[in-house]
């Protein structure tokens, strides 16, 4: 009932209760608050880790681990089952998601570049609107990190334990486990270091799971009592595929050295932890040698040591993760903070009988993402879109109410999150230049590039002058190439004028016919990932 002038003293006791609550909420700063909770951007969290394949995560079907804080945000937020890389090795990643370009425009194209951090990135761009921006754990770019308030990285990849770091420039030593260290340092920013006045970005980046693999002490007897199950294809022999699957240097059987078999300890543990260490490998490399292992039965044991080992290193993260999610709710910092799950590439896990990542098949092709934001993403929404890192710096400016520049070359995931209908890309490009002629190259993996659609994967091996097609629908697993099967022939003359097409949108250079070189300012020696080998083992062993 509305108030009338015929009823004088009706309105003006409307008008006084009016005036008194009004004045009521202004003094608790009520109204002030609303208006300012309305008005405030989102913080961002951007949890990263290295090598971190999806099909070891449990929201994504994993069927040898459970990761039960990553399926939290998962739960309650959005999870993407077609986020892919594009150039799967972890500097190279790194710097796409940073510029939101493609490498041949960062700059960045192998490990053993140096980042040009003069260069536009999306933490510069938020820091120009206000956020604050800071980045703990690995960096990987050889160069020193640029458009942060706050940085403290690992050098170069960093051990797992007892880590060097570069704080705002200067070193300094920790001492444990890098995994718990990296969270503790996270929250010391969270907690104690940024003006709770402004939104914050941070990236919280983990070493782990990358290669080799070494549990911290929490984890060290995790799975002893279990079998991990095999992949179907752990004694692949690459028939129906070229030469570049057969050719690498990657295998479980033969690639993995002692230090990757924890047959030889870390050299730089503490004597306290080295006693830790030693307690939990030494009994059951005792019984390893006692068995001295053949043929199948020994890279069966190569792969349980290598399987047991990378997913005790994801059940560190994951334990990390908690901590931080619990942080965030506890502070009530979670209402108004985004955040987002990925890690720089997939990853072998004996898929094909290799670790290690490089190739455009699926399993290292495929990147984990998780996005929680309250309010905004659906909790338990599934999104099915292809997506790309390619995508994650639009995405963070999208979500801070910053402009896009034009040159960035992905699309803000926004649209997705909120599960809005929008026309979306059909087709994803992908370049891996890392290969030289000779055994300097990492794995031996050659240089390639492709698109991938829904359904089909084109491969072009294009020094070696061989292609690849693959229909995932029939063959998941890319057993069989169907390049040269007529019944495909209209697929790959479809598919090799939308990769020409998607090079022309990106700007590829037309330099893929020959060798390529890297300019010299680029160039270095490539490193090789993980412990340097030492002497090989005899190459001819029964399988």
């Amino acid at each position: 009932m509305q108030p009338s002038l015929e009823h004088p003293f009706r309105f003006s006791f409307t008008l006084l209760a009016a005036f008194c609550l009004s004045q009521l909420l202004l003094t608790g700063h009520g109204l002030q608050k609303l208006a300012a909770a309305s008005k405030q951007r989102p913080n961002i969290l951007f949890i990263f880790t290295d090598d971190h394949a999806s099909h070891a995560m449990s929201c994504y079907g994993s069927k040898v681990n459970d990761t039960p804080n990553l399926d939290r945000i998962a739960r309650e937020g959005m999870r993407f089952d077609n986020c892919f890389c594009t150039n799967s090795i972890c500097g190279p990643s790194r710097a796409v998601i940073l510029t939101g370009k493609h490498s041949h425009l960062n700059g960045f194209k192998q490990n053993g570049n140096k980042f040009d951090g003069s260069q536009q990135t999306f933490p510069k761009l938020l820091r120009k609107q206000g956020y604050q921006t800071a980045i703990v754990g690995k960096w990987h770019l050889a160069s020193d990190p640029t458009g942060f308030d706050y940085s403290e990285i690992l050098i170069g990849q960093g051990p797992y334990y007892n880590p060097p770091m570069i704080r705002n420039g200067e070193r300094v030593k920790h001492e444990g486990y890098t995994t718990d260290i990296i969270t503790d340092l996270a929250l010391d920013y969270l907690k104690n270091q940024r003006d709770p006045n402004k939104p914050f970005m941070l990236m919280f980046q983990h070493k782990a799971p990358h290669r080799n693999w070494q549990p911290g002490p929490k984890h060290l007897h995790m799975y002893d009592d279990v079998t991990i199950p095999e992949p179907e294809n752990l004694f692949d022999n690459y028939e129906g595929r070229g030469t570049a699957a057969r050719q690498q240097d990657m295998t479980i059987a033969k690639t993995m050295t002692d230090f990757d078999l924890k047959l030889t300890p870390p050299k730089n543990l503490t004597p306290e932890q080295l006693k830790v260490w030693n307690a939990a490998y030494e009994p059951k490399n005792e019984a390893f040698r006692k068995a001295r292992l053949k043929g199948k039965d020994l890279v069966r044991w190569k792969y349980q040591r290598y399987m047991k080992d990378y997913l005790r290193c994801v059940a560190s993260v994951d334990d990390n993760v908690g901590r931080m999610l619990d942080y965030l709710e506890k502070s009530g910092l979670a209402e108004n903070t985004v955040v987002m799950y990925s890690s720089d590439q997939g990853f072998y896990l004996g898929d094909h009988g290799w670790f290690d990542k490089r190739f455009m098949y699926e399993e290292s092709y495929r990147m984990p993402l998780l996005a929680r934001w309250p309010g905004v993403i659906k909790p338990g929404s599934v999104n099915t879109d292809l997506v790309s890192n390619l995508d994650f710096a639009e995405t963070f400016l999208n979500i801070a109410g910053a402009p896009i520049p034009s040159d960035m070359q992905g699309v803000s995931l926004v649209p997705l999150f909120k599960g809005e209908e929008t026309a979306w890309r059909k087709s994803l490009y992908y370049h891996y230049y890392e290969f030289y002629n000779d055994r300097r190259s990492a794995h031996m993996v050659r240089r390639h590039n492709g698109v991938r659609t829904k359904r089909y994967k084109l491969i072009h091996f294009y020094n070696l002058g061989e292609w690849e097609l693959y229909d995932l629908e029939k063959d998941p697993q890319e057993m069989h190439s169907v390049y040269d099967d007529p019944a495909y022939a209209p697929i790959v003359k479809e598919l090799k004028a939308e990769l020409k097409s998607l090079q022309q949108q990106y700007q590829v250079p037309d330099d893929t016919g020959s060798v390529q070189k890297d300019p010299p300012s680029l160039y270095q020696k490539p490193r090789n990932s993980g412990t340097p080998q030492k002497k090989r083992a005899p190459k001819k062993q029964k399988q």
